[in-house]
Formats: structure tokens, sequence, C-alpha cells
């Protein structure tokens, strides 16, 4: 049904557990891949296993919070594979400085010396605020002005459940995904007679690198947090990466999806429609 033979894709965050099934489901379906990361290892084992699979892939070391590393990975690209159709803004998470140890406050918590959000460090909030909106916005400039040039392309954003809902313990991470999705939101309207659309997947819980300890016990067993998620999930379980690429491949294609722009679309096993009773 899809078909992205000649197109090429960026996917930022590529060596990711989510953003590396992006790329490959890409790959499956004719597009040129370009996998961009920090960490650069784990880009080439992505593009390997592509072109393993006869694929079409590049791995490329970037660092989506500097324009100058960006600037040189889209120079890269088009000098390998050409210039860019479909942008993936996959970069982002969250880190342990801008996360709080529970979920609610109690006024013993500053006599006992708990880390509170009165205690939050700045720099902490203000990195995970800006690996997710910047490391959105940035790759966007880049790669954007050659899709505004050519009058065509799609650019797809990563939102959350915590777009829609203050999750707990992560206020750095529920903001700025937040502010993701108001982006995406924005950036259609703004670009809306150029061709460019402009669109965004919000995955519900999955299990990832960066959460694994959130959710998952050291016997294998899940955390509480997990454990209250599933109640709040009315399909009883995680999501499967696998689960996201029918959204990703529908709103890549403009036969699909051509008058879908300014879209945050939740793939989240019912959680947002659920509330709790």
């Amino acid at each position: 049904m899809f078909d992205f033979t000649g197109k090429v894709a960026v996917v930022t965050g590529g060596g990711g557990v989510l953003c590396s099934a992006f790329s490959k489901a890409l790959a499956a379906h004719g597009a040129k891949v370009a996998v961009l990361d920090l960490n650069f290892a784990a880009a080439q084992k992505v593009a390997e296993e592509i072109r393993g699979a006869g694929g079409v892939a590049q791995a490329v070391e970037c660092n989506v919070l500097d324009r100058d590393s960006v600037l040189q990975a889209a120079s890269k690209v088009r000098e390998v594979l050409g210039v860019c159709d479909i942008l993936i803004n996959g970069a982002g998470g969250n880190h342990p400085r801008g996360t709080l140890p529970k979920e609610f406050f109690e006024p013993a918590d500053l006599a006992q010396g708990e880390t509170t959000f009165f205690d939050l460090d700045p720099e902490g909030f203000r990195f995970v605020f800006d690996l997710n909106l910047l490391g959105t916005v940035i790759p966007t400039q880049v790669f954007g002005k050659d899709m505004v040039r050519k009058g065509r392309g799609v650019i797809i954003n990563i939102a959350s459940m915590a777009s829609f809902r203050a999750i707990t313990r992560v206020p750095a991470y529920a903001a700025a995904k937040a502010a993701v999705a108001n982006f995406t939101q924005w950036l259609a309207v703004y670009l809306g007679k150029t061709g460019v659309r402009v669109n965004a997947i919000a995955p519900g819980f999955f299990l990832t690198q960066q959460n694994y300890r959130l959710l998952v016990a050291e016997d294998g067993s899940l955390t509480p947090r997990a454990q209250k998620i599933l109640a709040h999930t009315p399909m009883g379980r995680l999501g499967k990466p696998e689960e996201l690429l029918g959204t990703l491949l529908w709103l890549c294609d403009d036969e699909a999806s051509g008058f879908v722009t300014g879209a945050v679309i939740p793939v989240d096993g019912g959680f947002l429609a659920y509330a709790g009773v």
C-alpha cells in the first residue's frame, strides 16, 4: 500500500528503540533512509541492518541541539542520498536531572530532605526541555527549508501522552512534549500553503531503553508505576514498537493522508480515552 521509492527519509534519534523501527519500516517501503543519532555506533547498527535486508541507508552522527552539527548532517545526507522528503523528529527523551522521585508533594518532604520540585535543577530542566523542543525545531529549520523550496514534504514530530496529560514525576519532559504538540500545530498552519505537511505521533507507553528501569524491576516484574499505567490503559498492556508503524507510514504517504496536517495522533491503547472509572 505504501511506496516511498525514490524518497529520502531522515530520522533523528534513529538509533533508539522506536526510531530504529521507524527507519527500518521506511526503508522496507522503498525510502532511502538517513539514520541520525548522537550515538554513531547505534546509528551504524541500524543502517547496517537496513542494508542487510536490501534497503538503502546511511548512518550520520548528529547532535540535534547543535545547529552546525545538523547542517553538517544535512550536507552529508544530500551528498549520499539526496534532498530530504520526509523528516521524522524522533530525538528526545527524559533525564534524571529533570525527574522527581515522588508523584505527590508532602510538607514533611522539606524537613526530611527529599528532592522536590523546589529543588529541581534548572539546568537539568532546561536540558530535557531543549532536547525535546529545540531538538525538534532545529532539524525542522534545516531540513524543512529544502522541503519548502521543492514545494512538498512531510514532517512528523514525536509527541507523547504527556502532551495531553501532566504525567507525574517528569515535569520537564511533560512540559516539553506539550510544547512539541503545540509547535506541530503552529508549524502546520505556518507551512499550510507550501505543500509541506506537519503532523505528530503521540505514543502511549512503550518499553524503551530510557524508561526500562522505571517500568521493569530487577527481577523482571513490572514496577508499581508500570502497573498503574496498565491499570489506566484499556488494552491492559504496553505498546510494541511495530504498532506505531501503520500510523507512521500513513502520515508519510501523500496519497493516504494528503489532507492531514496539524494532527497529533495518539497510539496509546486507549489511555487518553479512559477517565479511570
